[in-house]
């Protein structure tokens, strides 16, 4: 990332920041006392919504109202930034994920914010998983097919993600190097996901590399785009129709992700400890639970601050090596 793009990066999360700045005096005792802001790094419609949105919906019943905003750009990173950048008061969360919170500090020479000095973690809301999607005159049912297709047609084919260095783009460079594909799979990176899939659908691009959603399989059902493979272990009970990675012959390219709850590393901890627990009254609700499972999500119901701060901090350390080895930067 040059400079300019940097600083640019930093006025934008700053001004953004600015526009939820409350008067001070927030403090543990009467919290919350107004609106709590709920920020998805990610433009409108993506998976981030259909997982940010329900926790705030059925939270606001426990913590009073919690408006979302979105803030794409960058792969998360202005969302994020912004946040980091807020009071830690309790009243500006962001809806991380493994992009936000792993890949993008990795990748960055010049971050815009650190992932454990800026944050702390409050509690890990689902697990996901990514795929391979499509679009349907590609004739490929799966990951095999796409490879032979690619090396039949070099240079035609392009896939996109949510931006550069996100957990989408590792798995995008990831089936590149250990298919040999090199140039035959050409990185498009975008602002969101939403803008990536409608290109896809409208045949701008070959492929993405999504977080699986609702909105995904119901194109997918719809024969709008093809599925072809996810990441998970197993097959999503959602779609028992996509194979996995592993059974395409691929299983370096297994990738869990997630999504989860985070605040300014200063925020006391009595205001994460109550926001924590009434994430996990929420997450205990089975139709909550079975929203997201439709969706090919899986809710955790038995997460909490000191563990969804180790695992971030895990994940940081097993996945620098493997950054490093693929080459994937962002600047």
């Amino acid at each position: 990332m040059s400079p300019f793009s940097r600083r640019r990066l930093l006025d934008t999360a700053a001004r953004v920041a600015a526009l939820a700045v409350w008067p001070a005096g927030a403090v543990a005792d009467d919290y919350p006392s107004r609106p709590i802001r709920l920020v998805i790094p990610y433009t409108a419609g993506a998976a981030g919504d259909q997982i940010g949105r329900p926790w705030a919906e059925r939270t606001a019943s426990l913590l009073g109202p919690i408006y979302v905003e979105n803030v794409g750009g960058a792969g998360g990173a202005i969302g994020t930034a912004a946040v980091a950048q807020s009071a830690p008061d309790g009243y500006s969360l962001l809806l991380g994920n493994g992009s936000t919170q792993v890949m993008i500090p990795l990748s960055s020479a010049q971050p815009a914010y650190d992932a454990v000095r800026d944050f702390r973690a409050i509690y890990r809301l689902i697990t996901s998983t990514l795929a391979f999607a499509v679009h349907p005159s590609l004739a490929v049912k799966d990951l095999r097919e796409l490879v032979d297709f690619a090396k039949a047609n070099p240079g035609k084919l392009s896939y996109g993600t949510p931006g550069v260095g996100t957990g989408n783009h590792l798995v995008g460079e990831m089936f590149k190097l250990q298919s040999g594909l090199a140039a035959d799979f050409v990185h498009v990176p975008y602002r969101g996901m939403a803008s990536a899939t409608n290109d896809l659908v409208s045949g701008q691009i070959s492929a993405v590399v999504a977080v699986v959603s609702s909105q995904l399989l119901q194109l997918h059902r719809a024969g709008k785009l093809r599925l072809i493979a996810v990441t998970s272990g197993r097959r999503l009970s959602g779609a028992p129709d996509i194979p996995t990675v592993i059974e395409s012959g691929m299983p370096g390219l297994s990738y869990a992700g997630w999504f989860g709850l985070f605040a300014p590393r200063a925020t006391p901890d009595a205001i994460v400890e109550r926001i924590a627990a009434a994430t996990r009254t929420v997450m205990a609700d089975p139709q909550l639970q079975e929203s997201y499972r439709s969706q090919g999500l899986e809710p955790d119901i038995d997460s909490g601050p000191d563990k969804f701060q180790r695992l971030v901090e895990d994940e940081l350390v097993h996945m620098a090596p493997i950054v490093k080895s693929i080459g994937l930067k962002r600047d």
